[in-house]
C-alpha cells in the first residue's frame, strides 16, 4: 500500500522532547487510520493492512527519548489501570502520565469526560496507550442496528485500579454524590477496584468549601486522594490547586496497588538521608558516595502512607515532595543538631544517612595552596555518633549498616550497642545494591532476633518494606 510502518526509533531521531514525540506519533496514527478506512472502502483484505512496529522507549527530562533497555524497575508490571481524564487545563499532562504508567509496566485504558475533549485529543491518548479511548456511554448512531457493548461492566471487572487525573471540581462533585451521567462517572459506579483521584483546579475553586467537603467525603469512602500542590496556576495566580507532579502520582499508584494505604496516619517519622560533607578548606571536603536515594524513598513512602514526615538530608539532588518538611544539612555536626531538634518520645527515627565517621581536626579558612604549604596529611577526629547521642530519646529507632565482611554479626552488634529497635543491613556484594542504584538488597533485623532477607528490588519497594515494620505489616 506504500505506507511506512511507524517505528519509534525514527520518532526518536526527529523529536526534540516527549511532547514532540506525542505529536509525531499522533500524526502517524492518523495516516494509518486514514489508510485503514481507505482500504476498507476498496475491499482490501485485513491481512494486507500495514502493521505498526513499536519499540520499548525510555526518556529522561534532560536528554529526551532514548531507545534502549529500561533501567527503571517495572513496579507496575502486569497491572491494569483505567485512567480517567476530565475537563481541566491539566488534562494535557495525562499524555505524559500514560507514558510513565506504561514505562513502569502497566496496561492503561483511558476514559474521557465530554469536557476533557476540549483539552486533549482522544487520538493522542489512544496512540500512547495502544488502546481505544472511551468518550461516550452510547454509540453515536442509534437509528440502525445496534451492537450491545457493556464496556463499563467489562472495564469495571478488568481494572486493578482506577485513577482519575486530573479530577475536575465538576467530576469530583458528581462522583461524590453518585451521579452517573457520562462515561467516566458511570464507570465509577461499576468498578470493583480501588480508586485514586488527583483533584486540580484554580486556587479559589479548589479552596471552595464544598469542593473540600467533597474531597473529605471521598476519603471517608476509602478513595485515595493525591492532594493538589501549591504553585503557579494556569490563571497566573499562585496558590493551592496545581496538578501533582507525575512522580508523586506514580508513587501513589504503587502504594495503593501494593495493598497499602494511609496506615501510618498519626505517626511522626523523622528520616535522615544522604551523605555528610566534612570541610577541609573552603573548596575541598571529605565525603562519600551516598546519593540519599534510599532515605528520600523512605520519606516519600511514609508521607504517602499518611505520616507526618521530617526529612533531614545531607547534600543531595534527589527529588522530594514539596509538602514534606526538609531540613538541609552539610556536616555530621549539622545533622546531629537537626536530629536532636526533631525527635521526641513519640517520634520514629529512621537513620538512613551515611554520616561521616571522621572530620578534619582543623578547617582552613582559606584554600590550601599546593605551591606553598601543600597537603601531605589530614589530621582527623571522630564525629559525634548520632544514634548513641539520641539513645532512648525517640520512641522507635531504625538504624542502617553497610558492611563488607561479617555482615550479620557486625549489624547485630551495632543494633545492640546503640539500642536500636531494628537495623537494615545493606551489602555491597550484590550487583545493583547499595550506593547510586535504583535498586537495593537488604536484610531487616529486629531486636527480637527476627532476620528477613529481601532480594534485589526497587528502593521504593524496600522503603515500604522498612515502613511495614513500623505499621505492623511486616
Amino acid at each position: 500500500m506504500g505506507i511506512t510502518p511507524v517505528d519509534l526509533r525514527e520518532i526518536d531521531k526527529n523529536a526534540a522532547n516527549v511532547y514532540e514525540a506525542i505529536i509525531i506519533a499522533a500524526r502517524r496514527s492518523r495516516i494509518i487510520n486514514d489508510a485503514f478506512h481507505s482500504s476498507s472502502k476498496r475491499g482490501t483484505s485485513p491481512t494486507s493492512r500495514p502493521s505498526i512496529s513499536c519499540s520499548k522507549v525510555r526518556y529522561t527530562r534532560n536528554t529526551g527519548i532514548k531507545i534502549n533497555k529500561m533501567e527503571v524497575p517495572r513496579l507496575l508490571e502486569g497491572k491494569k489501570i483505567i485512567l480517567g481524564v476530565t475537563g481541566c487545563i491539566a488534562a494535557y499532562k495525562a499524555c505524559n502520565l500514560v507514558r510513565e504508567l506504561i514505562k513502569f509496566g502497566a496496561e492503561v485504558r483511558v476514559v474521557l469526560t465530554p469536557s476533557a475533549l476540549a483539552f486533549v485529543s482522544p487520538l493522542t491518548l489512544s496512540t500512547l496507550s495502544k488502546n481505544r479511548v472511551i468518550q461516550k456511554i452510547f454509540p453515536d448512531d442509534l437509528s440502525g442496528n445496534v451492537e450491545v457493548d457493556p464496556w463499563h461492566i467489562e472495564y469495571g471487572i478488568w481494572a486493578d485500579l482506577m485513577l482519575i487525573a486530573p479530577c475536575s471540581v465538576n467530576t469530583l462533585a458528581k462522583i461524590s454524590m453518585g451521579f452517573a451521567d457520562n462515561a467516566l462517572t458511570t464507570l465509577i459506579t461499576a468498578r470493583r477496584s480501588p480508586v485514586i483521584i488527583c483533584p486540580a483546579a484554580d486556587h479559589d475553586m479548589y479552596a471552595y468549601e464544598i469542593t473540600q467537603e467533597h474531597i473529605a467525603s471521598m476519603r471517608k469512602r476509602g478513595v485515595y486522594v493525591v492532594e493538589a500542590e501549591y504553585g503557579e496556576l494556569a490563571s497566573g495566580l499562585i496558590g493551592m490547586g496545581r496538578f501533582p507532579e507525575i512522580p508523586k502520582i506514580i508513587d501513589s499508584v504503587f502504594t495503593v496497588l501494593s495493598g497499602r494505604g494511609t496506615d501510618l496516619k498519626g505517626k511522626k517519622i523523622t528520616v535522615t538521608a544522604g551523605p555528610t560533607y566534612e570541610d577541609i578548606d573552603p573548596v575541598r571536603y571529605i565525603g562519600n558516595r551516598s546519593s540519599g536515594k534510599m532515605g528520600f524513598e523512605i520519606a516519600k513512602a511514609a508521607f504517602l502512607r499518611g505520616a507526618d514526615v521530617t526529612l533531614i538530608s545531607g547534600p543531595s539532588s534527589e527529588y522530594i515532595y514539596p509538602e514534606i518538611k526538609r531540613i538541609k544539612t552539610r556536616s555530621a555536626a549539622d545533622m546531629a543538631f537537626a536530629v536532636k531538634e526533631n525527635i521526641d518520645s513519640e517520634t520514629t527515627l529512621v537513620m538512613s544517612a551515611a554520616v561521616a565517621d571522621y572530620t578534619p581536626a582543623t578547617v582552613s579558612e582559606t584554600k590550601i595552596k599546593k605551591e606553598s604549604t601543600g597537603l601531605s596529611a589530614i589530621e582527623l577526629k571522630n564525629t559525634e555518633d548520632i544514634l548513641l547521642a539520641v539513645k532512648g530519646r525517640a520512641g522507635h529507632v531504625i538504624g542502617f549498616a553497610l558492611e563488607t565482611d561479617n555482615e550479620l554479626q557486625n549489624a547485630k552488634m551495632k543494633m545492640e550497642r546503640k539500642g536500636l529497635d531494628a537495623i537494615v543491613l545493606n551489602s555491597l556484594r550484590e550487583p545493583g545494591s547499595g550506593f547510586e542504584h535504583e535498586t537495593n538488597s537488604v536484610t531487616l533485623i529486629s531486636k527480637d532476633g527476627t532476620t528477613v532477607k529481601h532480594s534485589l528490588r526497587s528502593k521504593k519497594e524496600i522503603a515500604h518494606i522498612i515502613l511495614d515494620s513500623i505499621s505492623g505489616g511486616g
